[in-house]
């Protein structure tokens, strides 16, 4: 049986705050669009509200809107908060960096960092916030492709012309914060052909609201399921830079 969480387990100022962003109608031919974010996006909404966070969803944002709307969660974050993110979309890896690509990304990668929205400055803006611990759990490709007719049409990432492309460069965690890929470096994330939701998300939406579980426990499950049911061809992949020892989403008093 799981033991009852410690108050020192628990976010300091009692709030959990969750930001989900959901985007899969491109808008550029050379984009694919996508078939599940939106339901990821709503889905994994309503499991957070219902394990008790007040959740901010945004879905199909162009560039502006998203680094608007990230900036505005930043400000209402609090020493103390436990803070989640959740991205469903397309990603891209580009001179060692991170991106989520917003709807109106234009394939360009000359401009990246000016359509695009690094994964590292949101990290370290919300961290900046002195959280009590910040969560990332990414649904996307992280593989900066070779562009060749063999890539998987059923994965979310974005294929680019360089000859020189290679899986990501691990990036770094911020103290007090864990990242969760939907695949390994130089993998890619399969979109769930045929099924309302991602691999990956269709395993956080049955594992998140597992209670008194550590969240390190609980991605871990989520790991192995994924593995299991991709036949090893999708590994998710953790960083993680944290400072409690247990970190429960779904913190429950236990009944006597």
């Amino acid at each position: 049986m799981a033991s009852q969480p410690r108050i020192s387990d628990m976010p300091v100022s009692g709030r959990k705050l969750a930001l989900v962003i959901g985007i899969w109608n491109y808008q550029n031919e050379k984009v694919r669009k996508l078939t599940n974010p939106g339901n990821d996006a709503t889905d994994i909404t309503c499991v957070l509200e219902r394990i008790g966070f007040s959740v901010t969803t945004k879905l199909n944002l162009t560039y502006w809107d998203m680094a608007k709307i990230c900036d505005d969660f930043r400000k209402i974050i609090q020493p103390g908060d436990m803070v989640l993110f959740y991205y469903a979309g397309h990603g891209k890896q580009w001179k060692e960096q991170n991106y989520l690509l917003p709807i109106d990304f234009d394939d360009a990668e000359k401009n990246l960092n000016k359509n695009a929205i690094p994964v590292d400055s949101i990290l370290y803006d919300f961290s900046d916030r002195e959280p009590f611990v910040t969560i990332f759990l990414l649904d996307c490709c992280r593989e900066y492709h070779v562009r060749n007719d063999n890539i998987d049409t059923n994965a979310r990432g974005v294929s680019s012309s360089d000859s020189k492309s290679s899986g990501l460069k691990a990036m770094n965690a911020q103290a007090g914060s864990l990242i969760a890929f939907a695949c390994a470096p130089g993998a890619i994330a399969n979109e769930g052909e045929g099924e309302r939701n991602g691999l990956f998300t269709k395993y956080l939406l049955k594992h998140l609201p597992t209670p008194n579980e550590d969240i390190r426990m609980v991605l871990a499950d989520i790991t192995k399921e994924v593995m299991i049911k991709s036949n090893t061809k999708q590994i998710p992949f953790l960083i993680a830079a944290l400072i409690q020892r247990n970190i429960y989403l779904c913190g429950q008093p236990q009944r006597k």
